[in-house]
């Protein structure tokens, strides 16, 4: 399922303010505890683009910042995945896979 930024926008910005209503605060209380300004969480709610700072600041205010690192998977690496095989150093950087093309020869994907 793809989702638009703006849709998800949208999404996140109408449920910050079904819970801000459903535990019956105000937005310029909401905005007050948050360090942002009344316009700034009105915008946030009606689904226009914000700073990843605001938006943080805001699920903090609500107590929801545990919610926000438990929807982002932590992809732990297992420390066999870390290291080069080729060069027995742990890896600094990723890069592509390379796949072959008709010829035989690998060629670099995307």
């Amino acid at each position: 399922m793809d989702i638009s930024a703006q849709h998800l926008a949208v999404e996140m910005g109408s449920r910050f303010a079904k819970i801000r209503l459903s535990r019956n605060i105000t937005q310029e209380h909401l905005a007050e505890r948050a360090g942002i300004g009344v316009r700034t969480l009105r915008r946030i709610e009606a689904g226009h683009p914000s700073t990843l700072d605001s938006f943080l600041r805001i699920a903090q205010a609500l107590e929801l910042d545990d919610h926000l690192l438990n929807a982002i998977p932590s992809h732990d690496i297992r420390p066999i995945e870390r290291v080069d095989s080729r060069r027995g150093a742990e890896r600094q950087r990723a890069r592509p896979k390379k796949i072959a093309d008709r010829t035989g020869r690998g060629v670099w994907g995307d």
